[in-house]
Parts: C-alpha cells; sequence; structure tokens
C-alpha cells in the first residue's frame, strides 16, 4: 500500500525517513550490528549514520566507532527503529486516507509535505508573472518591483 498516492514511496520507507534524526540500530546480512543517528535515509534504503559503533557479532568485545558509515540498502537484513515513532504523524494520514476513501486532509490539495510546498511556491511565481525556464524567471525586472509586486498582493 501506498501512504501518498500510486507511483510514491510505502509505509516502510516513510516511517525510515520519519526516523531521520533519531538512534537506529541496523544489522546487516553479514552480521555485523551498527547504532547510531540516522542522518539520511534514502528511497532504496541506503542509509547514512554517523557516530556509529560497529559490532561484528562472531567477536563483540571488538567494536569500532566510526563519524559516519553508509549503508546500501541490499545488506540490511532489519532496522530497530525508536519507539516514539509509533505515534507518528504518517499513521494519522494512513487512518484519514482509509476513513476517507483516499481523499487528502482538509485544507490540503492533492499534494502533501513537500509536494505540497513546491507547488505552492510555483504558483507564487505565477501570480508574480514571473517567466518560463530557469534562470529567475523575473525577466529584467528589479528586485525593488518583485518586493512591490509582493506588498500590493
Amino acid at each position: 500500500m501506498s501512504v501518498v498516492g500510486n507511483n510514491r514511496v510505502g509505509i516502510p520507507i516513510v516511517l525510515l525517513h520519519d526516523a531521520e534524526g533519531a538512534v537506529v540500530t541496523v544489522e546487516t546480512v553479514d552480521g555485523e550490528l551498527i547504532r547510531g543517528l540516522l542522518f539520511e535515509a534514502e528511497d532504496m534504503m541506503n542509509l547514512y549514520l554517523k557516530k556509529a559503533v560497529i559490532i561484528n557479532q562472531n567477536e563483540p568485545e571488538k567494536s569500532t566507532t566510526v563519524d559516519q558509515v553508509y549503508i546500501r540498502g541490499s545488506r540490511i537484513l532489519y532496522i530497530i527503529l525508536p519507539e516514539m515513532l509509533a505515534k507518528a504523524p504518517m499513521f494519522r494520514r494512513i487512518q484519514h486516507w482509509r476513513k476517507h476513501g483516499g481523499a487528502p486532509p482538509e485544507g490540503v490539495l492533492s499534494a502533501v509535505g513537500q509536494a505540497a510546498a513546491i507547488l505552492r511556491k510555483a504558483n507564487e511565481r505565477r501570480r508574480l508573472g514571473g517567466g518560463t525556464g530557469r534562470g529567475g524567471g523575473f525577466g529584467n525586472r528589479s528586485r525593488h518591483h518583485q518586493a512591490e509586486q509582493i506588498r500590493i498582493q
């Protein structure tokens, strides 16, 4: 099941992104336990941990501390996430979508989160009469003129 629509990431990936900034434990297929601060998680489950401790289960008395480690998603056996994620906002969205047949939450168009922010900014640029394509989009208008346009609206 997808959390935010057809061609998007599912519940486990969204939950993993919500865990960014928290301490997680990862077991790899090689039998290593890696515990550290989840700095970044990618949609393919590649993880970037900081201040990590690597413990080899064959020799648990020998542990290695590293500043950062990158773990490829295909090498991960399982991930232990913090308990606080049981109350993640994502679960409220899922309940809403199940209750209302996939309709977005009130006050939100079809986009949620980062997608909504991108659409909002694009609509603001259109309202201000921005140009097309890359490169600022304001043509030869000065920044003073842009500020006046914003104040007027």
